[in-house]
C-alpha cells in the first residue's frame, strides 16, 4: 500500500532565534522589509554580488577577499565604523559602481539570512519579489517557514505583511496553515494597503532619522522583481523561475481548486 503524500504546509514566525524550530524539512524565507532583505534583493537585481554577514568582525574579515567591496549596513540603527552606506536600498539603487560587491550587515536581517543549517534552503524575500518567491516555493518546497526578522522584540508590520502575502499565495495553492497564528496573520493583512506600514515603528524610525527615501523606495517597489533569491553560503544569488510567477501561481491555484472539489 502506498503511503499518502504529506500535506504541504506553511508557518509564519519571527526572530532569528526561532530558526532552530524549523531546522528539519523546512525551506526558510527570511523577510526584513525595512531594510535588509530589500537591500539584498535590490543589490542582486542590479547585477551586484551581495554577501550577508552577522558581525562587523565578519565583514572586516571578508572584505580583503573581495575586489573593492562596498560595506553596507547598520547595527542598532547606526552606521558601523568604516562602512560606506547605511542599510539603504534607495541609496544603493542610485549608485553606478555595480562592479563593487556588497557586504551587507544588519541587526536582525542578516542574522536571519545566515542562520539556516548547511543543507537548508534559505530564501531572501521582500515586497519586491514576494510573488516570485511564492512561486518558487510552490514549485520546489512542501514545507515552508516564513520568518520575519523583527526589531526590538516586535514582529513589525512590514514583515507581517511580507510573510502574510507570501503565505496567502501558498494557501491558495493548497498549502495548509500550520497553526492559528499563521491563519490570523494572513487574515489580518489580506487585501491590506501597503501604506499601512507607514504607521509602524520602523517607518517612524526612518522619519525620525531622516531616511524617508528608503520608505518611499519600499512603497514604490512592490512586486517588480520576478525572481526568487536564495542563500548560497553567505552569498545572495538570483534563482530565475522556469516560468513567470504569474504562470506558476495560476497553474497551482487551478490545481488546488480541482483537488478541493
Amino acid at each position: 500500500m502506498t503511503a499518502a503524500p504529506l500535506q504541504r504546509r506553511v508557518v509564519i514566525d519571527c526572530f532569528p532565534e526561532n530558526l532552530t524550530q524549523y531546522a528539519n524539512g523546512y525551506a526558510i524565507v527570511a523577510i526584513d522589509v525595512i531594510r535588509a532583505t530589500t537591500t539584498a534583493v535590490t543589490a542582486v537585481a542590479l547585477g551586484r554580488q551581495c554577501f550577508a554577514v552577522q558581525s562587523v568582525e565578519e565583514a572586516v574579515s571578508l572584505a580583503p577577499r573581495l575586489p573593492d567591496p562596498l560595506l553596507v549596513g547598520e547595527l542598532g540603527g547606526s552606521l558601523p565604523y568604516g562602512f560606506h552606506l547605511q542599510n539603504s536600498p534607495a541609496s544603493l539603487a542610485l549608485r553606478t559602481d555595480i562592479d563593487r560587491p556588497v557586504i551587507l550587515l544588519s541587526t536582525s536581517g542578516t542574522r536571519l539570512m545566515c542562520g539556516g543549517t548547511d543543507s537548508q534552503p534559505v530564501y531572501v524575500a521582500c515586497l519586491r519579489n514576494y510573488r516570485a518567491t511564492a512561486a518558487q516555493l510552490i514549485a520546489d518546497h512542501p514545507a515552508v517557514a516564513l520568518i520575519g526578522a523583527g526589531a526590538r522584540g516586535e514582529f513589525r508590520e512590514e514583515d507581517q505583511i511580507g510573510c502574510a502575502w507570501i503565505a496567502e499565495l501558498l494557501l491558495e495553492a493548497g498549502y495548509a496553515a500550520e497553526n492559528e497564528r499563521t491563519v490570523e496573520i494572513v487574515r489580518r493583512w489580506k487585501g491590506a494597503s501597503i501604506d499601512e506600514i507607514t504607521l509602524g515603528a520602523s517607518a517612524e524610525y526612518l522619519r525620525r532619522s531622516g531616511q524617508l527615501r528608503d520608505l518611499d523606495f519600499i512603497l514604490s517597489h512592490v512586486d517588480d522583481v520576478d525572481d526568487a533569491f536564495v542563500m548560497e553560503g553567505n552569498q545572495v544569488v538570483r534563482q530565475s523561475l522556469q516560468m513567470s510567477s504569474e504562470e506558476i501561481l495560476a497553474q497551482t491555484s487551478v490545481a488546488a481548486e480541482t483537488v478541493g472539489r
